[in-house]
């Protein structure tokens, strides 16, 4: 896996239910490294801390390799890396490999695996259609946040070096599709409720199931 691009975006008004609201979704490719910090990407704008950044979702990784399906669904759009709001467009990333707990070395940072991103009405605004979000979970392949375990600088070009494979073996796609799930599999929900890296607010959650 290599870096193809790296991305931030500046705060964007938009209009929403009748009310004026601020989004960072826009992002597009910058020339320049990126440096993750502990709870965000240096110099990005991330409009409600609430469900942005912080220490399970400091920086967003989406694979270039689903570019493809969705350009094809949506061909009218200007078309760029950060279409996701991704602050690295990676190569051949797999969410069906990768789990949630594997540590990777990107350029000087050190990154873990944390979970992965849930679709709001901001991506349908940057896509200009909400049905999108029902797309992207059907579609099931969301891209994943991490945590910045030592912070770093990050240029296209670097590649993503596995250091510690988790010993959980749940990985993105297991548990983006459990999240939405009507039927929880006990396998795989027992997995997600034992894996560490996944925030413990979200694993609380997942024992009603049970």
């Amino acid at each position: 896996m290599q870096v193809l691009s790296t991305n931030i975006g500046n705060l964007t008004k938009i209009t929403w239910n009748g009310k004026v609201l601020s989004t960072g979704i826009f992002k597009y490719p910058t020339s320049s490294p990126l440096v993750l910090e502990k709870e965000t990407v240096a110099n990005d704008s991330i409009a409600d801390r609430r469900v942005h950044g912080g220490i399970h979702k400091a920086c967003y990784l989406f694979s270039v390799k689903h570019y493809p399906y969705w350009k094809k669904r949506y061909p009218d759009l200007e078309w760029n890396w950060g279409m996701f709001g991704e602050n690295l467009s990676v190569t051949e990333m797999d969410e069906t490999q990768i789990r949630i707990g594997d540590i990777y070395k990107i350029g000087s940072a050190l990154v873990q695996i944390s979970q992965p991103r849930e679709p709001c009405f901001k991506l349908g605004v940057r896509f200009g259609n909400q049905q999108i979000l029902k797309e992207f979970i059907e579609y099931g392949f969301p891209g994943t946040y991490v945590k910045v375990l030592e912070e770093g600088q990050v240029s296209s070009g670097d590649n993503l070096s596995l250091l510690k494979p988790s010993d959980n073996l749940l990985t993105v796609h297991q548990f983006f599709q459990l999240l939405y799930a009507k039927k929880k599999d006990e396998k795989i929900l027992r997995l997600a409720i034992e894996n560490l890296a996944l925030p413990e607010y979200k694993r609380e959650r997942l024992k009603k199931y049970l």
